[in-house]
C-alpha cells in the first residue's frame, strides 16, 4: 500500500483534494466531470468524507470505488468517524476499504449527536479519535493514518492547551500526519504549528485551504466548523455582494495568495477543500509553479 507520509518527504509542495459523497446520481455524474479536471492537476491523493455514525458509509465507499476504477494511478483516502459505530462496524468498514484499494484513513471522532451532546459510546464502541487511531494501527497496520488539527482550536476544547494535548494523543497513537481544519488567516496556522512543535509533535502538518467563491455558502460552512473569516476577506467579497463572478475572482486570488505564503513559510503542501467543484482549485493549482522555490 502507498505510504501517504512519504509524499511529504520529498521537500516539494504536495497537493491533495477533499471530496464528499454526493447524495444523488446527478451529483455523482457532476462530480466525475469535475474529477477529470482535478485529476489533471496530478494530486498526490484524493480524500472522501464520511458522515457521523456511518450515515454516508456506503456512499463513501461507492464513490471511492468508482474513483479508483477511473483513476487507479491516484491514491485514495477515506474519512472514518467512530461516533455511533461499534468496533465491529469499524473493522468491517476498514476491511471493505482495503478490498477496493483505499490505502489511507483520515481518523476522526465525528460530530456528537445533537440529541445527545453528552454522548456516551456503547460498550462496544469508541469515544475518541485517538482510540480509532490505535485500532487501525494495531489491527490494520498497512493503512496510513492522518488526523485533524484545529489552528483556531477545536470549538469543544476547554482550552488551546487541552486541544494540543488531545492532538498529541492522536499522533502518539500512530497518526502519520495532521491535516488542518480550514482557516483564513495564515497566522493561525503558523501559531498552531509552533504550539505543536512545543508539544513535541513532529509529524507533518498540512494546511487545509478552502477557496471562497460564494460568501453566503462559506459563512454556513465556517459556522459549522468554528473557523472565522478575516475582515479583510469579507470586505473584499462584500464589494461584489450581487456579483457571483466578482466574488469568485476575489476568492481565488485570496486562496492563491494564502497558499503561496504557506508554501513559502515551510508548509509541506496544501489540502484543498474543493466542495466537489474544480474550477477555482484548478486555477490555483495551475499557479503553483509560482510557489515552487526557484534556484
Amino acid at each position: 500500500m502507498t505510504k501517504f507520509r512519504t509524499f511529504y518527504d520529498t521537500g516539494q509542495p504536495v497537493i491533495s483534494f477533499e471530496l464528499f459523497p454526493p447524495k444523488t446520481q446527478e451529483g455523482l455524474e457532476n462530480l466525475f466531470l469535475h474529477l477529470k479536471e482535478l485529476a489533471a492537476c496530478k494530486p498526490a491523493y484524493f480524500t472522501c468524507t464520511y458522515g457521523a455514525g456511518g450515515s454516508s458509509r456506503e456512499r463513501t465507499l461507492g464513490v471511492l470505488r468508482e474513483i479508483h476504477d477511473t483513476y487507479p494511478q491516484i491514491p485514495l483516502a477515506s474519512h472514518l468517524t467512530c461516533v455511533g459505530s461499534s468496533v465491529d462496524e469499524l473493522r468491517a468498514f476498514l476491511r471493505q476499504a482495503q478490498e477496493i484499494g483505499i490505502t489511507h484513513i483520515v481518523a476522526l471522532r465525528g460530530d456528537l449527536p445533537q440529541e445527545d451532546p453528552e454522548y456516551t459510546p456503547p460498550a462496544d464502541g469508541l469515544r475518541y479519535a485517538n482510540e480509532l487511531v490505535s485500532l487501525i494501527r494495531s489491527e490494520f497496520p498497512a493503512f496510513g493514518i492522518s488526523v485533524a488539527g484545529y489552528p483556531e482550536t477545536h470549538p469543544e476544547a476547554p482550552s488551546t492547551a487541552a486541544d494540543i494535548e488531545n492532538l498529541k494523543r492522536k499522533v502518539d497513537a500512530g497518526a502519520d500526519f495532521i491535516v488542518t481544519q480550514i482557516f483564513f488567516d495564515n497566522a493561525d496556522y503558523f501559531r498552531f504549528r509552533d504550539r505543536c512543535s512545543d508539544a513535541g509533535i513532529t509529524v507533518p502538518i498540512i494546511p487545509g485551504v478552502l477557496p471562497v467563491t460564494n460568501l453566503t455558502q462559506t459563512r454556513r460552512i465556517v459556522n459549522m466548523c468554528g473557523a472565522h473569516l478575516t475582515s479583510k476577506l469579507v470586505k473584499r467579497l462584500e464589494v461584489y455582494e450581487d456579483d457571483h463572478e466578482g466574488q469568485y475572482a476575489v476568492g481565488v486570488y485570496y486562496a492563491a495568495r494564502q497558499a503561496e505564503e504557506l508554501i513559502k513559510q515551510g508548509a509541506p503542501g496544501i489540502h484543498f477543500y474543493v466542495l466537489n467543484k474544480s474550477r477555482a482549485t484548478v486555477q490555483i493549482c495551475r499557479a503553483l509553479a509560482l510557489f515552487t522555490p526557484v534556484d
